[in-house]
């Protein structure tokens, strides 16, 4: 027979796996969905409290997540794997929304019920909806990078689709390196085969690789490399190496697509005469294309409208600056410095006046500054054996990818200097 204070003593157990268990599955969601594992740690310590924990230590990698808590005299340590890592913006909105609700005290049954409410919500944009706005961001890299109307069409086409066959993929649970890979074939394939018929019609591709690249630039894994190096600036040093390490198998996923292409398709690396349009008309054009990239980006992520339209006014800003600063003659990694500076700023006034989480607003506008039609030239030029143009290609790369990471870096040290 049990006693009275043996069954209040398993109650009390009972309770306090069921907080944990409430607390962990709250981490593992923040960070499946893409968040930092910094503001992750910062967000479930608060939930912590809210559950009635006294104290909460976590230890967190892109696939699990530990925590010992302690509570009066209880202790407990549990270990939840995450699954496979995503990127929702609007998910990680809603989770920092209920880890900031002014609600000093919540049941373990009630923090279950609201997460179960927000994993279950529905995708705010459907699959041929973002298809097609990457397919209009496509167009709109293309155009950044120097393409002019046949390859900017050709591009879009290639992007919209490729952004159709990863979903495709995705749904059906296709590894995500194999997704990656597969997407970037199709993408850049989509491409090449609209060139070769354009060309039997007459219509010659004078800006060939920008186009090319373009059309699956939407596959470079923005959010993972970004929210590693923030990671990694606050001595998050396990989950930031195990989620920058995930970001460079995407993109050594994506090259060996676009490998494929470049051998079957005999693609030529070739430079592009530059465009000739009138000064003021290319200052327009680029703050559409910069406007319709950073909203395409923004709708991939799950955004909410409003960080969509945020995201797009904040890219056209800051391309806009970048592209200038080159044109008054100053170096590619120098001005893509500045323009990710102006990004983290804007990012964190938002965060502090609206709330916006600030990896909505940083990513989008970021990843359209990637240094594209390098990273092209470096994989041709491996591919070829041409070995030392390609570490030259490779070096450009690296400097204006390292000078994007060290903007937003040193917009987030002026920032929490100022506080």
């Amino acid at each position: 027979m049990t006693s009275s204070r043996d069954q209040a003593d398993g109650t009390a157990s009972a309770t306090l796996d069921e907080a944990m268990e409430a607390l962990l599955r709250f981490g593992a969601a923040m960070l499946r969905a893409g968040n930092t594992a910094t503001r992750t740690h910062a967000l479930t310590e608060t939930m912590g409290k809210k559950l009635g924990f006294d104290s909460v230590a976590l230890s967190l990698t892109l696939d699990s997540i530990t925590a010992s808590v302690r509570r009066g005299g209880e202790r407990s340590t549990a270990v939840r794997e995450i699954g496979p890592p995503g990127v929702n913006a609007g998910r990680i909105a809603e989770l920092e929304r209920l880890a900031k609700a002014d609600e000093p005290a919540l049941t373990a049954r009630e923090v279950t019920r609201r997460l179960a409410e927000i994993e279950a919500a529905l995708p705010r944009y459907s699959a041929a909806q973002i298809a097609g706005a990457v397919g209009v961001a496509s167009g709109g890299f293309a155009f950044l990078n120097g393409a002019d109307a046949p390859e900017m069409i050709a591009a879009s086409i290639g992007g919209g689709i490729g952004q159709w066959a990863r979903a495709w993929l995705s749904r059906r649970h296709v590894n995500q390196y194999a997704s990656a890979a597969l997407a970037a074939v199709v993408a850049s394939g989509c491409y090449v085969l609209l060139a070769a018929l354009a060309g039997h019609a007459g219509i010659g591709f004078t800006r060939y690789p920008a186009g090319f690249i373009a059309s699956a630039l939407f596959l470079v894994p923005g959010f993972p490399l970004i929210a590693g190096l923030f990671d990694l600036l606050q001595h998050q040093t396990v989950a930031a190496v195990s989620r920058m390490a995930y970001g460079v198998m995407i993109l050594l996923a994506v090259v060996l697509g676009l490998s494929i292409v470049i051998a079957l398709g005999g693609v030529e690396l070739g430079r592009q005469p530059p465009l000739e349009l009138a000064y003021p008309m290319t200052l327009s054009l680029r703050a559409l294309a910069s406007f319709a990239a950073g909203c395409a980006f923004a709708m991939l992520f799950n955004s909410s409208t409003q960080i969509v339209l945020a995201s797009g006014l904040l890219a056209l800003a800051a391309n806009d600056v970048r592209l200038t600063l080159i044109d008054l003659g100053i170096a590619l990694a120098p001005a893509a410095f500045v323009a990710t500076l102006l990004i983290g700023l804007v990012a964190s006034v938002a965060e502090r006046r609206f709330e916006a989480p600030p990896m909505a607003m940083v990513v989008a506008p970021t990843v359209i500054m990637m240094p594209g039609l390098y990273a092209y030239e470096m994989t041709v030029l491996f591919n070829r054996g041409q070995m030392l143009d390609a570490l030259q290609a490779t070096a450009a790369c690296g400097f204006v990818i390292g000078a994007l990471a060290m903007g937003l870096a040193a917009a987030r040290f002026s920032v929490r200097r100022g506080r």
